[in-house]
């Protein structure tokens, strides 16, 4: 029997046994054995085991408890009496059939203990079902605490009676249950504390409770042992619980039910007994087919999966599956409520932030409801749900303060307050939308409850423990966070906005059925409990009470919105707030509606309690935060201009709390008049000393200017020196004068003074005598404000300033300089000397009359010719220097220059003098010399100027001829640079001189033909050096001599030695030269470089010795080297010696396989030294043989030729094997030589793939493939072939199949490659063919087919689909419907990577012509999407309707890249506005009648009316009725003897039809009564029968003049047309003219906003190290970028580690890409060995979704791996090291670990991949090296630390169980990686440039955008000042002047207004407010074109 749940004493029996199983596969007997085990040991056992069994001592097996231990002699020891063992083959094989285990599972004692408590399901009048499955959810949550990946847990709601139901199934995929924890779990009140889950002592361990976890999320919510078997007894009368654990292949079944305990019972049987069935999954054998068919369905599921557990509830009480069907929504809410966090992780359901990852959860939730059919299955999953309470107080929410309670060292509460405001109108606090309200019994019928109060009296805290509510428990609030009973800062109504939630550990209690907590809120109240605040995760020992009240102040003041903006008109930024982070957003609105009053723009008001008290006008509200429309807010700001402006202007920004509501319009308006008193209006100037300077006055230079007086007057001519500002100081008026030079350079200020007022001499400015630069000037006297400013404007008003405009001349001469000196002459050449001259400012002018300049010199003589004159200029001509220059180049004369009369008459100036022109040859010596043969003579010559000075000059060459013998040499010398030179220097040597011989030298300069020759004679004697070099030979002791001949032949044996050899020297004259040591030194010989002086000194030469190649001639020379060399030589020939050895010879040494090696091999006998003998001949060469590896010995011959006596070899030939170096064998009688020969590839046959990747390749259409494609030409035996001749050539074999490359065609390369990479590949989607084939002089050489599998581009745009409102009513004037534009691809779905600046939509008038738009057409662009708007559509909204009625054309282009699609047009209609008033079809002109003829009382002939919108569009169709026609007063008033109509009418009716009337034939009544000379006006008055209520259709007034006199209506009649036509001429010129002070405005406008631009880009580039001041162009910018750019190419083009690996789905949509191309490292060390760690996972697709995923698999058939990334789990991890514990080393590491995951850096998807590859390489550790490495696992192990694998930069890897070496454990190089490593990241300076390019970029837009701007302005305003321009402003005037004329001739009243039927007058009147500014100007421009 197993364990029970409670210990017992020992049996008193000592009999003990176990149930044994044969479960292997070849037994047939399934029944149990009992094999007894008392007294017998381990080994006893055994031998009854294999008696029993009959097993052999050589058959394998094993005993195993159910659990899949094995037994061995300890394990024997703990097994328990009746224990059931399962006989096995192995531990791991799979059950046979199934077995059986008893168990007992009596109740443990603490149901006796724990009885008191309150028990399951007291659920305080709520359905307690939801909780009853919340117990199975526990025990879920629990099982799958440990899962890595997703944690499932299903419920199954099965109540198709025909599959054996109703049934509950709640289903997990967690560790599962042994055995004994099957066991364990029956057993009731078994707690965790005290439960075992294992078999033996020896595996017992006890409870450790998990670490801290945020909102205590642990899972640890499986406690008590108590509520799975209430709920199950709860829900149904029978339970299965199948299980199967982690690691074991057999599935543990256990059944309890009602009806058993029943049986039991009446059978007398052990109650708390049963049987646990062991079977291995998938084994339905024992289900009841026809009860229970829904478990064969179940049980078949098993297969395949790891571990599970699976609870089967079944004979369900009929009421609860009442209650679960019909309210499944209610009960599902109720458990996404208690199981809110665990769903959606720490923050919650918070729809207004999808994004949040980090706190994301892998719990998966779902419940499904099965009924009969044909009924739907019901299917929810909990984190589908979005009303439960906590979702709907999140989600309502704005904001949360977090806290914690702490008491005692484990008790932990996490507490978080959330605030829903009050928005608008109305309460957000979250009402339970399933709660019922209860009705009070009394209650009044007639009250109506308008708003209710927030929370109201609900507690505040939800609580949780562990994680899941406890729906019972709540706590109202907390001292702190309580309603105050006093006044306080914050509105008691803010209180009743909180909600809050608890979130607790298991160190507080909860009752068993977890609905209770015991004494929660008594313990938080006690007063130990201590309250922290928690801000950004870290908590903060604060006064709690007073930062939640700051809190919710902050809360009320942000979020609640009770004053309504309205009108809103962008946003703006405030500079004047000192926190950056709150000068933006704020948003302006033109108007609030506060206090049940209306306050607009423009509007007067006045502050309260502000110093001082400000008065007004509303310029715009101010409200913080992005807004947009009318918004709600507690408060705000306004911005108020202070008034009068003559005063303030300034524009102050208030609270609008600071604004009197009090205060009434007259009394500001009376306040703001009494400020404007007196204001400054001009100056009075005077000259106290009668010097006054009149205007644009010329003075010379130095004349004084002053002194001056100044007085400050007003309007009434007051003098005045303050402003009369009225509620503040009153401010000194000052008077700043400046006098501006106007130099070529621009304006220079050259004087500048601030005056104050002086009661005696008001304001006084002193003589200014520093007026001495010559120019225009300008004086400016300026009224300016005595503040720190100087303000010289006020209130955008100029105070009066005095302008003066005079000019400065030069004086009279006062000195001279010498403009231009030479520093150097020559003796004897004239030169000029320029003088200028000046007034005593330094200012040119003219010299004085009459002047005779001296000169004077002290070491020179000076003299001139004449003087001149040029303009301010003096020059002194033919200046000549005399005298004898000494040799001192760098000396310097001084000359002065006198000039008499002047005030400085004296000018000093310096010059180096040189000597003259060449004048004299001089030679040295002057007599005759005598020199040796071989000599130098050694002549000195120097060239004089006519002063005998030594001179210089250009091309100075002299020349030396000797003469008297035959060729004489000719010197020449070059005195260019120094006037001197020496001649014949060389040495003089002539031929044969034995006798003394005399000779003439002639010296003379060709190029100076006035310079006279000079001769000299010279002897040559002869010389006495050595002549003659003679070598002899003799022995020693001999008296023979052999004298070598100069170059005499000698034959000489090679490699003998010549000796003997003596020498003898001569002189010229045939004299023999003692032999000296000195002269001995001077010989050399060409054979040897060590030869002994002493040896040679006595005349001994070196002995030769003969080369060893008896091939051509040897020189040998004897030489003496001296001034002179001497030398004589002679040739030795060498002979071969004895033969040696054998000589092959190769003509070529290459061959081709299977081809002859072309030419002869040359086989010879040789001697030592390799010479050709003669002992091979023709009839011995039958003995040569040849040998070789692989040679055809069937082509080889062997020949003798006689020309050259040589054996020849033909017919090599290889005919298989690989490439590469032979080896030839030549064998003669006893010689034997090798000869190597270098076999190469055959002819090429075949074309291989190099790395052919697995077929088909992706590729998607459009696109090219990354990896290129390399080739090999082999030949027949596959070797590479390097045939440079081949060409390969890309071959499409489907017809539909388009490729593109850089070359279609090529030769293979020096290595037999070739490359070709496919840059496009377009075609339908499928598979299709390519082959590379080759071809050689016309033959074809087949090479490999590629499949290419062509998906279509999902980024590649081939449509534009548009969606709208097709049932939109479209209203002229009103705004389209949205517009939906989607770019659709190739693949059908949305292109996202489309800028919103590409689309553009088009709109014109007409019907649809051709598929382009007309050059009309209006544009507009893409709308900013909104917050919840997909990111793959794109949306036209607001866009204006055109106010012209009529049929449109709609169509959207997209143009991106030079390619433009166009949409499908689409046909709009528009329609007319609401009708709201009547107008003529054509305005009528201003009728003049009389009373008295016919044709004078005719007011309209025929007037044709309609109804029209406010654009003037017909809108009367189907409105009918009657035109009344009336005669009013002029101003619309009553008015007394009105005209009649005809027959004394007072009115007149029309019929309206169609919105449409016609007046004829309108006249007066004859002797009608009326004023004489008045205006009346003609009402029509529009009487319709069908109208909307809300409809007012405004009458048509026409105005008229009536007289008594014909003769003086005929006048006026002419008068009034005139008017009419002056009216209207008028309004066309008022309105071009607005139209251009608009357009100014604007323009000056975009011209500060392009400053500003430009500006604040300057600041970005000067921030960044970018020199401004080198910018001066747009042309420096461009170069600039364009430098930069180079840079960037530069850095991009430099050798980086890449990843090679093709990734063609890298664009699709919700594709990431390849693992290998997301992360980027650094290190190349570390790459490679991350990159081989992750080998296997490198290929895998990332993909966003699962749908993603699934396709490309589909596409691929399976071969690619995906990986979706909404499928990974990730937890985010913070730990840091294993060896740091609490922020300490445990021990000093080496090596430098460091988390792999922090090396990795991601260009995109950052926290996509951050998730991917923690899910990949974990907490994976990188170390320097093994060493390191083994050092780091060793000091984390014995830390109790578990380690994880680690990776050294070296390449080795230890893996987390310690195992390292092999080499599936070592990291290859990184080039066998194949390209599948992580590539390297940019470096920085790649980002620091493109961030350059990009503000070099924004610069030059914005530098041309400010040019254009500015161009644009100033030509506007040069044609605002163009005669055309006043021409029309003069015809205006002279209009309004004549309109004014008639006015006063017609005596009447002010010029009336235009009629409302002007169409074109209207236009201009109505745009001041009710159209935008874009419609008005586009309005002015039609009637300007008009």
């Amino acid at each position: 029997m197993a364990d029970s749940g409670v210990p017992r004493a020992e049996s008193e029996s000592d009999s003990r046994s176990v149930y044994i199983y044969d479960c292997r596969p070849e037994s047939k007997d399934s029944s149990e054995k009992v094999i007894e085990t008392s007294g017998k040991d381990y080994r006893e056992f055994l031998q009854a085991v294999l008696k029993e069994f009959s097993i052999s001592r050589t058959e394998a097996f094993v005993l195993t408890t159910t659990d899949r231990r094995a037994i061995d002699k300890d394990i024997y020891g703990e097994l328990a009496n009746g224990k059931t063992l399962h006989l096995l083959q192995s531990v791991d094989q799979e059950l046979a059939k199934a077995t059986q285990e008893r168990i007992n599972y009596l109740p443990h004692y603490h149901t006796i203990v724990q009885s008191g408590q309150y028990e399951y399901y007291a659920s305080e009048g709520q359905k307690a079902l939801p909780y009853a499955f919340a117990e199975l959810i526990d025990n879920a949550l629990s099982a799958t605490s440990r899962n890595t990946g997703k944690r499932s847990i299903d419920i199954r709601l099965l109540f198709d009676e025909s599959q054996g139901g109703p049934a509950v199934v709640v289903m997990d995929n967690g560790r599962g249950m042994t055995s004994k924890e099957l066991n364990n779990w029956a057993v009731y009140r078994l707690s965790k504390f005290n439960r075992e889950n294992s078999t033996f002592q020896s595996d017992h361990s006890s409870y450790v409770r998990p670490s801290p976890v945020p909102r205590s999320l642990n899972s640890d919510i499986s406690y008590f042992g108590v509520g799975g078997k209430q709920a199950v007894f709860y829900i149904g009368q029978s339970v299965r619980i199948i299980s199967k654990p982690v690691g074991s292949p057999d599935v543990h079944e256990f059944v309890m039910s009602k009806e058993d305990f029943e049986q039991k019972e009446k059978n007398k049987e052990e109650i708390y007994s049963g049987i646990i069935r062991n079977r291995k999954p998938g084994d339905c054998s024992h289900v009841k087919t026809d009860e229970e068919r829904f478990l064969q369905s179940l049980v078949l599921e098993e297969k395949g999966k790891d571990s599970f557990t699976a609870i089967v509830i079944t004979r369900i009480q009929p009421e609860h599956v009442n209650y679960l069907k019909h309210d499944f929504i209610l009960w599902t809410r109720e458990l996404a409520h208690i199981y809110h966090y665990y769903v959606h992780g720490i923050h919650g359901h918070d729809m207004k932030n999808e994004k949040k990852t980090d706190s994301a959860s892998n719990i998966d939730i779902q419940i499904c409801l099965l009924d009969r059919s044909p009924r739907l299955p019901r299917l929810i999953n909990l984190r589908e749900i979005d009303n439960d309470m906590q979702t709907l107080y999140i989600n309502s929410s704005v904001a949360e303060f977090e806290f914690k309670a702490s008491k005692g060292s484990d008790a932990r509460v996490e507490g978080l307050l959330r605030y829903h405001p009050f928005l608008y109108d109305r309460e957000t606090y979250p009402e339970d939308p399933y709660a019922s309200t209860p009705v009070a019994e009394n209650d009044d019928e007639d009250c109506i409850v308008f708003q209710t109060e927030g929370r109201g009296k609900r507690p505040i805290f939800e609580c949780f423990w562990n994680g899941r509510l406890i729906p019972y428990s709540s706590v109202n609030e907390f001292e702190w966070c309580a309603k105050p009973k006093k006044v306080c800062a914050v509105p008691l109504e803010c209180y009743n906005r909180i909600s809050g939630v608890l979130f607790t550990n298991d160190c507080f209690q909860v009752s068993t059925n977890k609905l209770t907590f015991m004494d929660l809120e008594l313990q938080l109240r006690d007063k130990e409990t201590i309250f922290t605040r928690v801000l950004n995760g870290q908590e903060q020992r604060v006064k709690i009470s007073r930062e939640f009240t700051t809190w919710l102040k902050d809360c009320h003041e942000r979020f609640d919105k009770q004053v309504k903006f309205i009108g809103f008109h962008g946003t703006t930024t405030r500079t004047d707030v000192s926190s950056k982070r709150q000068q933006s957003p704020w948003a302006r609105f033109k108007a609030i509606h506060w206090d049940g009053k209306v306050y607009k723009t423009g509007q007067q008001v006045k502050s309260v309690k502000t110093q001082p008290i400000l008065f007004g006008s509303i310029v715009q509200f101010l409200l913080y935060g992005d807004h947009e429309g009318d918004v709600y807010a507690t408060g705000g700001h306004v911005q108020i201009a202070l008034e009068p402006k003559e005063l303030y202007n300034e524009v102050k920004i208030i609270p609008i709390s600071k604004i009197d509501r009090l205060a009434t319009a007259a009394a500001i308006r009376k306040s703001i008049e009494d400020e404007l008193a007196k204001l400054p209006e001009q100056l009075k100037i005077t000259w106290p000393e009668g010097n006054p300077w009149p205007d644009k006055a010329v003075r010379p230079a130095g004349t004084p200017l002053g002194p001056i007086q100044v007085e400050v007057l007003n309007k009434k001519g007051e003098t005045m020196s303050r402003l009369p500002v009225a509620n503040i100081n009153a401010k000194k008026l000052l008077i700043e004068l400046k006098v501006i030079w106007h130099s070529p350079k621009g304006d220079v200020e050259t004087n500048s003074h601030i005056c104050m007022h002086s009661t005696k001499w008001e304001y006084w400015f002193k003589v200014m005598e520093n007026l001495n630069k010559l120019g225009k000037y300008t004086l400016c006297l300026q009224t300016i404000l005595g503040d720190s400013e100087s303000a010289s404007e006020w209130a955008g008003k100029r105070l009066p300033q005095y302008v003066l405009n005079f000019t400065i001349k030069e004086s009279s001469a006062a000195s001279f300089v010498l403009r231009t000196v030479p520093t150097s002459v020559q003796v004897g050449v004239p030169f000029s000397l320029p003088l200028e001259f000046r007034d005593e400012f330094d200012h040119l002018t003219q010299p004085p009359s009459d002047i005779k300049p001296k000169l004077e010199c002290s070491s020179l003589q000076l003299s001139y010719e004449q003087t001149a004159l040029n303009g301010t200029t003096f020059a002194i001509q033919d200046l000549r220097a005399k005298g004898k220059v000494k040799n001192q180049p760098e000396k310097v004369h001084t000359v002065k220059v006198i000039v008499p009369g002047l005030r400085q008459d004296c000018q000093s100036i310096q010059f180096s003098v040189r000597p003259g022109p060449p004048h004299q040859l001089v030679v040295f010596p002057e007599h005759d010399i005598s020199i040796e043969n071989g000599a130098p003579a050694g002549f000195k010559v120097e060239v004089h100027d006519e002063f005998q000075n030594i001179t210089t000059h250009s091309k100075l060459i002299v020349r030396c001829q000797l003469l008297g013998a035959p060729d004489l040499p000719v010197d020449t010398v070059d005195c260019s640079n120094t006037g001197t030179g020496v001649l014949l220097a060389k040495p003089v040597q002539l031929k044969n001189v034995s006798t003394e011989q005399v000779l003439t030298a002639k010296f003379g300069i060709p190029n100076q033909k006035g310079i006279a020759c000079v001769e000299r004679s010279l002897r040559v004697l002869p010389s006495t050096r050595v002549f003659r070099v003679e070598v002899y030979r003799q022995e020693e002791d001999s008296d023979d001599v052999m004298v070598i001949q100069n170059l005499e032949r000698i034959n000489w044996t090679a490699g003998d030695t010549l000796g003997s050899l003596r020498f003898r020297l001569y002189d010229e004259g045939g004299r023999p030269v003692h032999l000296t040591y000195k002269l001995a030194q001077n010989i050399k010989v060409n054979w040897t470089g060590g030869m002994k002086t002493t040896e040679v000194a006595k005349g001994i030469l070196p002995s030769v010795t003969v080369p060893t190649k008896a091939q051509g001639e040897h020189f040998y020379q004897v030489a003496f080297t001296d001034q002179q060399p001497v030398d004589t030589s002679f040739i030795i020939i060498p002979r071969p010696d004895e033969p040696e050895k054998l000589k092959v010879t190769l003509s070529e040494s290459i061959v081709r396989m299977g081809e002859t090696l072309s030419g002869n091999i040359s086989v010879d006998v040789v001697d030592q030294y390799g010479n050709k003998t003669d002992a091979l001949s023709a009839d011995s060469m039958k003995a040569v043989s040849v040998s070789a590896d692989g040679l055809d010995r069937s082509t080889l011959t062997v020949d003798w030729q006689d020309s050259t006596n040589t054996v020849l070899v033909s017919g090599v030939r290889f005919a298989a094997g690989l490439p590469g170096p032979r080896e030839l064998c030549f064998k003669y009688q006893e010689f034997e030589e090798f000869a190597r020969v270098k076999v190469t590839a055959g002819p090429p046959a075949k074309i291989t793939l190099m790395e052919a990747p697995e077929m088909p390749l992706h590729v998607l259409n459009g696109r090219g493939l990354d990896t290129p494609f390399l080739l090999q030409l082999c030949d027949e035996w596959e070797n590479p072939v390097p045939d440079q001749r081949v060409v390969i050539a890309i071959k499409t074999l489907s017809a539909q199949l388009k490729v593109k490359s850089s070359v279609m065609s090529q030769p293979v390369d020096p290595k037999g490659k070739a490359c070709f990479k496919l840059e496009l590949v377009t075609a339908p989607k499928g598979e299709h063919s390519l082959e590379f084939r080759g071809s050689f002089s016309r033959n074809s050489i087949p090479g490999p087919v590629v499949k290419l599998n062509v998906m279509p581009d999902p980024n590649n745009p081939v449509r534009l689909s548009v969606e709208y409102d097709n049932d939109a009513i479209l209203i002229a004037g009103d705004t389209f419907p949205v517009f939906k534009v989607t770019v659709v691809s190739e693949e059908g779905g949305p292109v996202r990577n489309v800028s919103p600046g590409s689309l553009t939509m088009l709109l014109w008038q007409g019907s649809a012509a051709g598929n382009r738009p007309p050059p009309e057409a209006l544009t507009f662009k893409c709308s900013k999407p909104r917050e919840k708007e997909k990111d793959d559509h794109f949306y036209f909204r607001d866009k204006e309707i055109p106010e012209q009625v009529g049929k449109y054309i709609v169509q959207f282009i997209l143009v991106e890249k030079g390619k433009s699609l166009w949409s499908s047009q689409i046909a709009l209609n528009i329609l007319h506005n609401k009708p709201v008033k009547l107008l003529p079809e054509s305005p009528p002109a201003t009728p003049v009648v009389s009373n008295s003829s016919a044709s004078s009382r005719i007011l309209l002939d025929s007037l044709c009316l309609r109804i029209m919108d406010k654009y003037n569009n017909p809108a009367g169709m189907g409105i009918n009725g009657q035109v009344v026609v009336t005669v009013i007063g002029a101003e619309g008033g009553k008015a007394k003897d009105l005209p009649v109509f005809e027959n004394k009418a007072k009115r007149l009716l029309f019929s309206l039809t169609d919105g449409e009337a016609m007046i004829n034939d309108l006249a007066l009544m004859e002797n009608s009564p009326g004023c004489d000379g008045a205006e009346y006006t003609l009402q029509f008055q529009p009487v319709v029968e069908v109208v909307g209520p809300s409809t007012t259709i405004a009458p048509f007034n026409l105005p008229f003049r009536f007289y008594n006199d014909a003769e003086n209506q005929k006048v006026m009649a002419e008068m009034s047309k005139k008017k009419d036509q002056l009216f209207h001429s008028i309004g066309l010129y008022k309105g071009i003219l607005e139209t251009h002070t608009q357009l100014t405005s604007e323009l000056e406008s975009q011209v500060r906003d392009a400053a500003g631009k430009e500006t604040q880009f300057k600041s970005e580039l000067s921030k960044s190290g970018i020199d401004i001041s080198k910018l001066p162009s747009v042309s420096a910018i461009e170069s600039l970028i364009a430098q930069k750019k180079a840079a960037l190419e530069r850095i991009q083009n430099a050798p980086r580690r890449k990843c090679t690996m093709p990734d063609p789905f890298k664009d699709s949509p919700d594709v990431l890409g390849k693992i290998a191309q997301l992360a980027q490292v650094e290190d190349d060390d570390a790459a490679k060995v991350i990159s081989w760690h992750l080998l296997g996972d490198m290929d895998c697709v990332v993909t966003v979704t699962t749908a993603a995923a699934k396709k490309i698999y589909d596409d691929t058939q399976g071969r690619q791996q995906v990986m979706p990334l909404e499928t990974v789990f990730w937890r985010p991890s913070s730990r840091p090291l294993p060896h740091i514990r609490n922020g300490e080393s445990l021990f000093e590491p080496v090596g430098n670990p460091v988390f792999v995951r922090d090396l990795l850096i991601f260009p995109k998807h950052e926290e996509s991949c951050s998730k991917v590859f923690s899910s990949l390489i974990g907490d994976t550790i990188l170390v320097d090296d093994l060493d390191s490495a083994n050092h780091y696992r060793r000091g984390v192990v014995q830390n109790k630390v578990q380690c994880p694998t680690l990776l050294t930069r070296q390449g080795e890897r230890i893996r987390s169980n310690g195992k390292f070496g092999g080499l599936q454990n070592k990291a290859p190089s990184i080039e066998k990686l194949r390209g599948q490593v992580f590539g390297a990241p940019l470096p920085e300076e790649y980002h620091t440039v493109c961030r350059h390019i990009e503000l070099l970029q924004q610069y030059s837009v914005a530098v041309q955008k400010a040019s254009k701007v500015q161009a644009d302005l100033d030509s506007h305003m040069q044609y605002l000042r163009s005669p055309e321009m006043k021409r029309k402003q003069q015809e205006l005037q002279d209009q309004e002047r004549a309109l004014r004329d008639i006015d006063k001739k017609l005596a009447s009243t002010p010029v009336r207004n235009a009629p409302v039927s002007v169409a074109k007058r209207n236009l201009l009147d109505e745009s001041d407010e009710t159209l935008p500014a874009k419609r008005i100007r586009r309005k002015t421009r039609k009637l300007l074109d008009s």
